[in-house]
């Protein structure tokens, strides 16, 4: 117990909590678009069923850390003459997870540009309203998944030699997890009330399947047209998320003052 007091133990707690509040803002904001879907009175029993799921899918992550690590192994390999690359596990999460982002994110797009409803009345209402539901729950959970990998393998690198590492890595999730439940609903009430803030976060979304992408390339030694794929600055994406949403609140001032 006294070695989760010391100096380092401490501040490897904080930057980790703070690390995984950061990581879970792209969580928050996908979370909100999904349960838009739900009647306005599930939506927030819907967020946190799913995160306090999620909570307990990272935590069984957490101990099974050794195998995740082991995931660097290769799996497979693709030498075609314009593209080589050699997929492990992590890499295979981080792709999968980057193309569900974004076909996804572009569906959203679509369904919303064109106005397609997603309500419908019949007369098996109900079981629909159950099955929509669920199916928002498993997306959150897919999702958190997706997200998990790149942040608890973070977590490891920075707790690495810290006596009660594993501790330290639980107590951050369960915090974060804490506050990532606080400020989903009304993060989600505010995105899900102004159209053009969905549209930023949607957009966003894709910007970060592209990310994920890109880093699932650069994880398997990617080569691209005799080129390596390197994996792009998560500081370049955030501070472009940044100053798109800095953009967006002068143009949802001015709208206000004019109107």
């Amino acid at each position: 117990m006294e070695a989760l007091l010391t100096a380092d133990a401490l501040i490897a707690f904080l930057t980790l909590t703070f690390l995984e509040i950061i990581l879970g803002i792209d969580n928050i904001i996908f979370i909100s678009i999904v349960t838009g879907k739900l009647p306005e009175e599930q939506r927030k029993k819907a967020t946190r069923i799913g995160l306090f799921l999620a909570m307990f899918m990272r935590i069984a992550m957490l101990f099974g850390i050794s195998f995740l690590i082991a995931m660097k192994a290769p799996w497979f390999s693709v030498d075609w003459s314009w593209f080589k690359a050699d997929f492990n596990g992590q890499a295979i999460i981080l792709l999968a997870g980057g193309i569900f982002l974004i076909y996804k994110s572009t569906k959203e797009i679509h369904e919303k540009v064109n106005h397609i409803d997603h309500v419908t009345e019949s007369t098996n209402a109900k079981k629909t309203a159950v099955k929509s539901f669920s199916s928002i729950i498993m997306q959150i959970l897919l999702i958190d998944l997706i997200f998990s990998v790149d942040s608890i393998l973070t977590a490891v690198g920075m707790t690495n030699g810290i006596e009660g590492a594993l501790y330290i890595m639980i107590a951050a999730v369960i915090i974060s997890v804490g506050v990532m439940m606080l400020f989903a609903v009304p993060v989600g009430n505010f995105v899900n009330k102004n159209p053009s803030i969905q549209i930023l976060a949607l957009s966003f979304l894709i910007l970060i399947g592209f990310m994920l992408t890109t880093e699932s390339m650069h994880l398997s030694g990617a080569e691209l047209a005799g080129q390596k794929v390197g994996a792009v600055p998560k500081g370049y994406l955030y501070f472009a998320i940044a100053f798109s949403l800095a953009v967006e609140f002068l143009n949802m001032k001015m709208r206000k003052k004019s109107n």
